[in-house]
């Protein structure tokens, strides 16, 4: 990766991969196969625990696709869709803050892909709707000096990055909606990022400002080791991890 800041390019690959959890506890193992040796009832109530399972140690249990929902805040504040506003500032000629009508009188875009976390669990054919990040710079006005764009969370803490040509790319969008409805606060809500070609870690909930930038500022999982550019199929999500 170069200067550590992405490379800007989205790897042509057929297979997008799907990295591997490590994190096996052998009792959860056990009792995953009672439940599909005695019927739907554990699988179920594990499904349900899954879906808030922070450790990731239930991934590899055979309950279906699954959400599993993440917060590094431990509590995020829920958002007033009526005073809700999406800030863009930073390198731009005109600063912008959205509400959320008048994200909704934006172009739209609808995607239907698959949502891939790094820690191994994948949920397939997830339909999302939203405005193309390519959209809103357009409508700002980018500086000659711009390289990047900073997200930043409105649960205080949660930060990423794009370089302005992944921004480009058709499938980011600032997603409203998700699953055929609005997006819910669980999953990032009132307005989230979805960057379909990376992995979710990329993907920044509970989105609040769009920062413009002159360099790629590292966000806040990979100052734990992730790859600044998180396409998935190119590598497992680690800056360790050898590219294909």
């Amino acid at each position: 990766m170069a200067d550590g800041g992405g490379t800007g390019e989205r790897p042509e690959l057929p297979d997008r991969g799907k990295p591997i959890g490590r994190r096996v506890v052998l009792s959860v193992l056990a009792l995953g196969a009672v439940g599909v040796a005695t019927g739907r009832s554990i699988s179920d109530t594990l499904a349900k625990i899954a879906e808030h399972d922070p450790t990731g140690v239930l991934n590899v249990l055979p309950f279906g696709a699954n959400f599993r929902y993440y917060s590094v805040t431990g509590s995020v504040p829920v958002a007033d869709p009526a005073t809700y506003r999406l800030g863009v500032t930073g390198l731009v000629d005109t600063e912008r803050q959205y509400s959320l009508t008048d994200l909704a009188a934006l172009p739209q875009t609808d995607i239907v892909a698959d949502f891939q976390c790094v820690t191994g669990w994948r949920v397939p054919d997830v339909p999302w709707s939203g405005v193309r990040l390519s959209t809103i710079l357009a409508a700002s006005g980018v500086k000659a000096q711009a390289k990047a764009l900073r997200f930043v969370s409105f649960d205080g803490t949660y930060t990423e990055s794009l370089t302005l040509d992944q921004a480009r790319d058709p499938d980011m969008i600032v997603a409203l909606r998700m699953l055929n409805g609005p997006v819910t606060h669980d999953h990032g809500g009132p307005v989230r990022l979805y960057a379909a070609p990376m992995y979710g870690y990329k993907s920044i909930k509970w989105l609040s400002e769009i920062q413009v930038v002159d360099r790629v500022e590292p966000g806040y999982w990979e100052g734990f080791g992730y790859a600044i550019d998180g396409w998935v199929g190119a590598s497992n999500g680690r800056n360790d991890a050898p590219t294909r």
